[in-house]
């Protein structure tokens, strides 16, 4: 019988020079290490999934949703969504690939949708947050920000989109790093709940 010569890709990811360093600092906590080396990779797809998430907010309001007068709202919440949605295709695939290869005992197709179930539930506080409080802290924090804005731009006068896009940043950061919790424990107990 002839050996195959396809590659397991779970193999390729699971052995990256990123490994050592997690285990590493995992192996400082005794019987919690795997669990903290699930986290610390979980976080590190996060922060990945959180690039993609806010380069593709910032292009989509530098280009095609800019939050501006019609629909400014709408603008805002579409162009969040979009930027979610796109991370959290990215964090599916790499949680399934690498903080939980060991995670088989359910179909792909319905991890998916737990994560999905579980995710959506994140985005929908996300935007509902975003779409309030982006208004609120661009008008709170321009006026805190605009001399160091104005260091590197002199003579900047912020537009009325300016406001609306540092609001809507702001508001991102948080709703980021409260989501990441959410959705770290709802799929280590749901989700994932088949590794040990």
């Amino acid at each position: 019988m002839a050996q195959s010569n396809s590659v397991d890709l779970t193999e390729i990811v699971r052995k990256n020079p990123l490994d050592r360093i997690i285990v590493a600092i995992a192996s400082r906590f005794g019987s919690k290490s795997k669990e903290v080396e699930r986290f610390l990779r979980f976080a590190f797809v996060g922060a990945i999934g959180a690039v993609i998430d806010f380069g593709t907010l910032v292009t989509l309001q530098a280009t095609l949703l800019p939050p501006v007068e019609p629909n400014k709202n709408l603008k805002v919440a579409l162009a969040t969504s979009i930027a979610f949605m796109a991370a959290v295709i990215s964090n599916f695939i790499w949680n399934r690939l690498w903080t939980y290869p060991d995670s088989r005992s359910r179909s792909m197709r319905r991890q998916l949708a737990q994560f999905t179930l579980i995710n959506f539930i994140g985005w929908t506080g996300r935007t509902l947050w975003v779409s309030t409080a982006y208004a609120w802290l661009g008008a709170a924090l321009m006026p805190i920000l605009l001399p160091e804005i104005q260091l590197f731009r002199p003579g900047y006068v912020p537009s009325v989109s300016a406001e609306a896009k540092l609001g809507t940043i702001a508001a991102w950061l948080i709703g980021v790093v409260v989501v990441m919790i959410w959705n770290f424990t709802a799929n280590r107990l749901w989700t994932y709940n088949d590794v040990e």
